[in-house]
């Protein structure tokens, strides 16, 4: 059985079939699937974040709304917003891994590129006995990757 986070993220999913953008009231969208507006604003966070190809942008107050917006096609630019805002200096597995599926999921990496490079930055795989230096080296293996990625698009 599906989870209700699930079933919200269907369903802004089946929303968006038709459009790249939509407005949505997190209060409606609540009560619609008898949940806590925070329930509604964990989907959001979790599921439609730039590393996935959404961008989120919202308004409070009495007339609020969110709006769910799929970033272009345009991937140079999608690109250098991984680099800069979702990568940056230092970044986990499980961080990396979501970045490198989003990148499979809009067809720039091939499952079997993902596979390779999921593997070249595993916690064994880099040898360094200090956490936080491994998503330092991570993070320069992904930015280098990514940004090579750039330049073979150009290329081509």
């Amino acid at each position: 059985m599906a989870s209700i986070t699930d079933k919200i993220e269907l369903f802004i999913n089946e929303l968006m079939n038709n459009s790249n953008s939509i407005q949505i009231k997190r209060n409606e969208l609540a009560n619609l699937f008898n949940c806590a507006p925070s329930q509604i604003n964990y989907v959001l966070m979790t599921r439609f974040t730039i590393d996935r190809g959404y961008y989120i942008d919202s308004k409070k107050g009495g007339g609020g709304y969110v709006q769910i917006t799929k970033i272009s096609s345009d991937k140079k630019k999608y690109i250098k917003s991984l680099i800069y805002e979702r990568i940056g200096e230092e970044i986990t597995y499980n961080a990396a891994k979501e970045v490198i599926k989003s990148l499979e999921k809009i067809n720039i990496l091939t499952e079997r590129e993902s596979k390779i490079i999921l593997y070249s930055i595993e916690d064994k795989v880099l040898c360094i006995p200090i956490s936080e230096l491994k998503d330092k080296l991570r993070a320069n293996i992904l930015q280098n990757i990514v940004i090579g990625l750039l330049h073979i698009d150009e290329s081509a």
